[in-house]
């Protein structure tokens, strides 16, 4: 069983394609296929079910799976630590951010570069449920990710970026514009323009909801803070909003939600990362976040 086998291997999994999996293997689908059916002859049944839509596992497939990853993290540890004995910084750190946050993560990558050349990193966006169970499983190494206030994630250390409360914010023509606090309740009465569910905003307005009671009534829904802002403004409802952005968007008058719901935006690092350039460049970022407050 070759180590090559089992990254093509994970990567069909995670990617549920043989194409995706090629191309985030900078291989050739071909040879992935390939790898893929040695690995199934050598443990003598098939790990992957093919069809026209997606790639599942079967159940031998479903056994390998934590292994593989195993043994890839065992390697992968093997690896940083014979680099920390020589001092090298090399291979690749993968980072996931949710649509909109305060850190200049192009400044941090340009600086870390320039540094430590042999590194390579990837950038992609998710909502926070989808980055947190990515970090858990090994398939990102650091995250700018919404979490509650109150909220703790086993097995990640947090760095805080922001703490701030959310607020409601209408357009300035609207009947709310008159006041500047609304109660939950109120709230719910009417159309809410939100983020989508998976997202920190939407996870602690529903949670705040569902401890009272109520229903929310979510009219529209946008993946980018940006685009709740611009529907409100145009007079759709109600934008929930963080408080620095609900406060100064042009166009919109902000309330203030009794009682308060809060959120945090954290970078996120597994607890028992073994990557020396993932640490380095977490220790970069907590000092850019600790020089912008």
């Amino acid at each position: 069983m070759e180590l090559r086998q089992l990254e093509y291997f994970v990567a069909v999994v995670e990617e549920r394609s043989f194409t995706r999996a090629a191309e985030r293997e900078r291989v050739a689908q071909p040879a992935v296929s390939a790898q893929i059916r040695r690995l199934e002859r050598l443990v003598g049944q098939p790990l992957l079910v093919r069809s026209s839509r997606d790639v599942r596992l079967t159940q031998a497939g479903s056994a390998l799976l934590p292994h593989a990853r195993t043994a890839l993290a065992a390697v992968r540890a093997a690896q940083a630590a014979v680099d920390d004995v020589a001092q090298l910084v090399r291979g690749s750190v993968t980072i996931g951010t949710v649509t909109l946050h305060p850190v200049d993560v192009a400044r941090l990558i340009t600086d870390f570069h320039a540094d430590y050349p042999d590194v390579e990193i990837t950038l992609g966006t998710d909502n926070s449920d989808a980055l947190l169970a990515k970090l858990s499983d090994g398939r990102l190494d650091v995250a700018i990710v919404s979490i509650g206030v109150d909220e703790e994630v086993e097995g990640l250390d947090f760095t805080v970026i922001t703490d701030e409360a959310l607020e409601a914010a209408v357009a300035t023509q609207h009947p709310l514009a008159r006041r500047k606090t609304l109660p939950l309740q109120a709230l719910c009465d009417h159309p809410l323009i939100s983020l989508p569910p998976g997202t920190g905003l939407r996870a602690r307005l529903d949670k705040a909801c569902a401890a009272a009671g109520l229903r929310p009534r979510i009219a529209f829904e946008a993946t980018n803070p940006l685009e709740l802002a611009n529907l409100a403004r145009h007079g759709l409802g109600v934008a929930i909003l963080p408080q620095s952005m609900a406060r100064n968007s042009s166009d919109l008058h902000s309330l203030r939600l009794v009682p308060e719901l809060r959120g945090r935006l954290v970078w996120a690092l597994r607890s028992d990362m073994t990557s020396p350039a993932a640490r380095l460049l977490s220790e970069r970022a907590r000092r850019m976040i600790a020089g912008s407050r």
